[in-house]
């Protein structure tokens, strides 16, 4: 009894210590979601040029979500006509280069990490975008294409169909500040949370339950923790796989990162292992749905070097520089609430996501909830909806 409260104290510490970085990441997201339609997304995703590509990047960092509505709004942009390369850099970038997740590195594990997924995940982009121009063909594209026009359900399908932007004209600002802006942030924000937290409360109790009964010798064995070359070449080639067997999407494997750092991961393994989330093995199972066998093989390959590849140059460049941190400064938060920063935070946080949850339960928020897991077809029967709120 007594070890199953120990993880539990730990996972609600880890859980209070993030809270508001998650409200702040989520309502930033909406925001741009709200003014932001799909339609000018798709139309600036059509080729693999750098260009299109940083583009892709940057639209993907400001509709941060969920690995799964990620993976799935992925398929949308590429069924629309986005290109397959460009709709890969959008699905990375909008799980791995986002502020929520940046926020949360930097309170668990300090601003070097936020630094190196920020770099990491760039160059992640730029060597996937040479692999895929040096062994995607063309033939491949085609077949996942078809296979993405059959429209096989995966997760948070729903989700991922909706748009929830702002309908009428108008300047960036007078849209977000008009009545339709506020619910549409607000309905924005909620399906976020609705997508994520299941991921986020099991990544939670995965690192409490490791944190609380794994021995840190356990990993230090694993991760060559004491043989500075060996453990540098082992951990990014790791990590991933880790990851891929742990099940757990963006944000909610940051706490478990935490965990294997102290035990003796690698700094370029941590890199790697948070980028990994897009391989766990509930998303390759989608991957294969979406776009067929032998592409989910292909993004399982390319991306997998992509990874180990951006963890190594992470490792030698943030080393070389002397940006590594001590191992010893990381904690695993177990100390529950104190009166300090996070919990006015927290509060001044959780006061913004009350007057949005409420918003959103006024403007027939809730038949949204249950079209969520819907199939691909749900753009038409979310369009219906629309039309008949305004």
């Amino acid at each position: 009894m007594h070890a199953i409260l120990h993880a539990l104290s730990i996972t609600g510490s880890m859980a209070w210590e993030i809270a508001w970085a998650l409200v702040l990441g989520f309502a930033l997201s909406a925001v741009v979601q709200a003014v932001v339609r799909k339609s000018t997304v798709v139309s600036l995703l059509g080729d693999d040029r750098p260009r299109t590509l940083a583009t892709a990047t940057g639209l993907g960092i400001a509709s941060s979500s969920c690995s799964y509505a990620a993976v799935a709004l992925a398929r949308s942009l590429f069924r629309k006509g986005a290109d397959f390369t460009a709709a890969m850099a959008f699905e990375i970038a909008s799980t791995n280069l986002v502020v929520e997740l940046g926020v949360i590195l930097a309170l668990l594990m300090g601003w070097q990490f936020t630094a190196a997924e920020f770099t990491g995940g760039a160059l992640m982009i730029i060597v996937l975008a040479v692999l895929f121009r040096l062994f995607l063909r063309d033939r491949l594209v085609r077949g996942a294409r078809e296979q993405a026009e059959r429209g096989v359900a995966g997760s948070m399908e729903g989700h991922a169909a909706m748009d929830m932007s702002v309908q009428r004209e108008g300047s960036f600002a007078r849209r977000l500040f008009s009545r339709d802006g506020f619910t549409s942030v607000s309905h924005v924000f909620v399906m976020e949370w609705a997508a994520i937290l299941r991921d986020l409360v099991i990544g939670l109790l995965i690192a409490g339950a490791i944190a609380a009964w794994v021995p840190d010798s356990f990993w230090s064995t694993f991760f060559f923790d004491g043989h500075p070359l060996a453990s540098k070449l082992w951990g990014p080639a790791i990590g991933p796989l880790v990851a891929i067997a742990s099940f757990v999407c963006s944000v909610g494997n940051v706490p478990l990162a935490v965990v294997l750092w102290k035990g003796g991961i690698s700094f370029g393994g941590v890199v790697a292992f948070l980028f990994a989330d897009l391989l766990i093995l509930p998303i390759l199972n989608i991957y294969r749905k979406y776009y067929g066998t032998r592409m989910a093989l292909f993004v399982l390959g390319t991306f997998y070097a992509a990874m180990v590849l951006a963890g190594y140059v992470v490792e030698f460049v943030f080393g070389g520089l002397g940006l590594v941190p001590d191992r010893a400064h990381a904690t695993v938060p177990d100390s529950g609430v104190s009166w300090n920063y996070t919990t006015w935070l927290n509060i001044a946080f959780f006061t913004l996501a009350a007057a949005l949850v409420t918003r959103f339960v006024r403007t027939g928020g809730r038949s949204m909830l249950g079209m969520m897991g819907g199939g691909p077809g749900a753009e038409d029967d979310q369009e219906r909806s629309d039309h008949s709120h305004h």
